[in-house]
Order: C-alpha cells, then structure tokens, then sequence
C-alpha cells in the first residue's frame, strides 16, 4: 500500500495596527490519515459596534467547524470493518447538511453564550440582533486519504497548490464583495450562502500539495489577485526549499508585513507535503520565489498589476518580486449512503 503523505502544518496570526483586539481565530490539527483527518479553519470576526462579540463568534466557529469536520472524516472513513458510504452520497452531505449542521451549531452556541452573559433586564432584544453581535465569516478544510473537501462563508481565501504545482483558489467567489461588506454566520439562513471545494483523493499522492486557510488581512495587503498568488506560489517554493521549520520562524515577520499594509487582523493556517521522490535527473539550484532575506516576502505595496477574473489559475511565470485568480450547485440525494460508489 502506498503510503499516505505526512504533513507539515503552519499557523500563524497577528494582531492588526491599531487593532484593540485580535477578532480572527484558527486551528489546524491531524496528520490526513483516515483516524486522524487534516483539519484547518480560519474565522474573522466582523469587528464593528455592531458585531461587539465577534471575537468570540469566531472562536466559537472554529471550534464547531473542527466538531463537524471529524464527524465528516468519520463518516468518509468508517473505523474497523464498516463500509463507507458512496462519494456522491458524501458529497450530497458535504453540499448539504454539512452548512446547515454547522450554522445550527453556531447559531446555538452564540445564543446560549447571550443568556449566559447578559442582563435579563434588556427587553425588546431579537434573537436575530442576538446573532448579529457574533458575526464572522468562516473557511475550512478537510482531508482524508479518500478525499479533501472545504467550505467557506464570506472573505478570505483558500489557496491549493497541486501536485504540479498549480495554484488555485477555489472558492472565489464569482464577483468580489463590496467595500467591507461580506456574508457573515449572521446572515439569516446563512447555510445557503456557504460556498463548497469537493475533490475525491484518485491516489495519495495525488492530493494537494499545499492547502491554505487565510483571512482577507492577507490577499488585501496585495494591489492585485497576481501580487497574493505569487506569495502563495512563493510560500509552496520556500517551503520546498527549506523545509517547514524554516518558514514557521518567519512566518509571523510575513504576516506582521502584509498587516501593516491592510490595517487588518491577519491570519493564515497551512498545510504541506514533500509529495513523491523526484526522479532522478540534472541537479537545478531552487529558486523560491520569497527572497533569501527571511522577511524579504513580496511587497505588498509594490504588487501592482491586474487580478485575472475567477477561473483556476496557473503557477505564473518568475517574476523579479511578484502572480495569477481563482474559482465553485444542487444534486439530488443518493437514496442509499451505500450505493454505488465512484
């Protein structure tokens, strides 16, 4: 039996300038095995008055996200002798009942965090206005070794880079948000507006090479889509290049960069594989795209340029300091979970 990649897993967040508190949260936790799925998940509370909880709206997404997601790796790999259900009754759930499974959780927890913490003396108070306090958005991932899925609700991005190289950002949306304004797990009925990555695993070693959860603190730290594809494509080079230690101990003089330049919380969680033994040939010299200087990352400021729409986007070509965009309906239910599979 081929065996299943190990990963390496990267996290990291900081702090906005002028920021009074941190409102992004994440995790990332498990080796991508059947027992122990990769897991990651990124949130941003919203930050306003009118989001006044939504630290702790997007702790609390997190958190849920991680629950429902070792459920998902459960489900796709039954422990002992049980057989998995077919891919497209997975997938069903994953389009399905996975959002509104997790928007009930939240929805649940930031309600009765409300009763918990507040004043019964505050009449008049919707349920609605409630939930409005804990807005945050929300991207997630899981990977087994049958297959990776993820879903997202509002800004940020989840980068993938494939076996080939290849980096895509699949749950762009298909028009960019306006202003700041972004769906939320506020949002009524906000399991609709959640957007899903699904991609059976065909071999090990075929899964994605590199999976990437950040908040938007990051990509708005880039004058262009190009400018923060290339950071992605650079960041997959370096880690190739150096190994996963080497980039943890600069990654927060990356991020810290990249805030001063949005103004805005910044946070990113990854996860990466050596992928397959080279074969053997001519020695070429690395050539990450991050300069040698541990926190001479791509200048944000200098990444100028156009984005290139919402389709999938090729690795660009080597540039002296800067990259290309992105892209994701309603099947019906699979009568039997064990039907036929594939």
């Amino acid at each position: 039996m081929t065996p299943v990649p190990l990963w390496a897993t990267l996290l990291e967040s900081v702090q906005g300038v002028n920021k009074t508190r941190n409102q992004d949260y994440c995790e990332v936790q498990g080796r991508g095995t059947a027992e122990e799925p990769l897991i990651m998940a990124v949130a941003d509370g919203h930050g306003s008055a009118a989001h006044a909880r939504s630290h702790l709206g997007s702790r609390f997404a997190v958190d849920l996200f991680v629950e429902e997601a070792r459920r998902f790796g459960a489900l796709a790999q039954p422990p002992g002798d049980e057989r998995p259900p077919s891919l497209a009754w997975l997938m069903h759930y994953a389009e399905h009942a996975f959002p509104r499974q997790l928007v009930s959780a939240w929805r649940g927890r930031v309600l009765g965090h409300w009763t918990r913490t507040s004043s019964h003396e505050e009449p008049g108070v919707s349920e609605e206005h409630k939930v409005l306090l804990y807005g945050s958005t929300l991207i997630g991932a899981v990977l087994t070794p049958r297959v990776f899925a993820a879903w997202q609700l509002g800004d940020g991005e989840l980068t993938v880079v494939d076996e080939a190289g290849q980096v895509t950002v699949p749950l762009a949306p298909a028009e960019a948000d306006l202003g700041d304004e972004t769906e939320s797990l506020c949002t009524p009925k906000a399991w609709r507006r959640i957007r899903t990555h699904w991609a059976p695993v065909t071999a090990p070693w075929r899964a994605p090479r590199l999976i990437a959860a950040s908040t938007d603190g990051l990509s708005k730290s880039f004058a262009s889509d190009r400018g923060f594809l290339q950071f992605m494509a650079g960041l997959d080079d370096r880690l190739s290049a150096e190994g996963a230690d080497s980039v943890r101990a600069v990654l927060p003089q990356w991020l810290a960069r990249a805030s001063r330049h949005s103004g805005d919380d910044t946070t990113l969680v990854a996860a990466w594989h050596q992928g397959d033994p080279p074969v053997p040939g001519p020695a070429v010299a690395p050539e990450p795209a991050l300069a040698a200087d541990p926190v001479a990352v791509p200048d944000p400021a200098a990444a100028a340029g156009t984005g290139t729409g919402t389709g999938p986007a090729r690795r660009p070509e080597p540039e002296p300091a800067e990259q290309p965009s992105p892209a994701t309906t309603d099947p019906a239910p699979p009568t039997d979970p064990h039907g036929r599979d594939e």
